[in-house]
């Protein structure tokens, strides 16, 4: 005859998850996550709490499934403080536990995808082409096995002719330098792919650029006489939080003529103007912003292709 298993009510059965653990006060407090999600919130990516929690609740023992009890959580984060709020700080201030065999396979995995990202959108200045992913991690293992790429400034001591003064200054100048000291788990594939690109244009391991993007603009040709606004926020890197601004004089279509780095056609059809070209990524926020603060919406900017690379023979 079947008999009935009591549970305690404390207690909830997960698998397949990911803990993220925080000691507050004398208690050692988890929650259950999605695998792969923890790192998606954490840089951005996930916002909704939904697609990140197995479940909204606070454990002691995921493992046990014995969640903590209202008493414990009271007495470490604070009687008022609502449930959600205590989710939110061990998720945001927690350590990811993982396995070494889990650890190790998501390593792996950040890492082919920085490179991927990284070899898709570099080329060589000269030739235009695309380097291989082996080339590429050849060249960021350079970096990373010298501290990020520090060698570069013993590399350039003199034999002591130069004055210390001078020797003092490249040091500075090596600090302010993006480096590279290999992919970790912490951040998304995406935020170190962008360190990586940096450190690679700023130390040039191998000679590299950042692949230009192909645009269409289409603007009415009776606002491309019209003066532009007198300054505008250019952003010389998009993922730059630093954006430098410029006093930009001239006309709309010399303002977005500026914008481009080479021409490949332009041409009048009707009441619009077109024109196709190639510029860097880094402006491509302020070009869209400029034209549709300047033409009231009327004007476009299409990409036509993201990275305009040559592929290796």
């Amino acid at each position: 005859m079947p008999q009935n298993i009591n549970q305690p009510s404390n207690q909830i059965r997960l698998t397949n998850v990911s803990l993220v653990r925080l000691k507050k006060g004398k208690k050692r407090f988890e929650i259950a996550c999605y695998k792969n999600k923890v790192l998606e919130y954490r840089s951005g990516v996930e916002t909704d709490l939904d697609n990140v929690l197995q479940i909204p609740s606070v454990f002691l023992s995921v493992s046990k499934g014995q969640t903590a009890p209202s008493q414990d959580l009271a007495k470490s984060f604070g009687a008022k403080t609502p449930l959600n709020d205590i989710i939110m700080e061990i998720l945001n201030k927690g350590e990811m536990q993982v396995g070494e065999k889990e650890r190790h396979a998501q390593l792996e995995r950040v890492h082919n995808e920085v490179i991927d990202i990284v070899a898709g959108k570099l080329v060589d200045p000269k030739s235009k082409r695309v380097y291989t992913t082996g080339m590429i991690e050849k060249a960021l293992d350079q970096l990373s096995s010298h501290g990020g790429a520090t060698h570069k400034l013993d590399e350039g001591k003199t034999t002591g002719t130069a004055t210390p003064t001078n020797g003092d200054a490249s040091k500075e100048k090596a600090k302010e330098m993006p480096t590279w000291t290999g992919v970790v788990t912490t951040k998304s594939a995406k935020s170190q792919a962008l360190e990586a690109m940096k450190a690679l244009i700023a130390w040039q391991p191998i000679p590299v650029s950042r692949a230009r993007m192909r645009l269409r603009v289409t603007c009415p040709t009776n606002v491309l006489k019209q003066a532009a606004k007198g300054s505008v926020k250019k952003e010389v890197e998009e993922e730059d939080a630093d954006a430098e601004s410029e006093k930009l004089t001239g006309t709309i279509k010399d303002r977005i003529l500026s914008y481009v780095e080479q021409v490949e056609t332009q041409d009048t059809v009707g009441q619009e103007w077109e024109i196709i070209g190639f510029v860097e990524p880094g402006a491509f926020k302020g070009l869209g912003e400029f034209i549709n603060g300047e033409t009231k919406g009327k004007g476009r900017v299409e990409v036509l292709d993201m990275a305009v690379t040559h592929e290796g023979d």
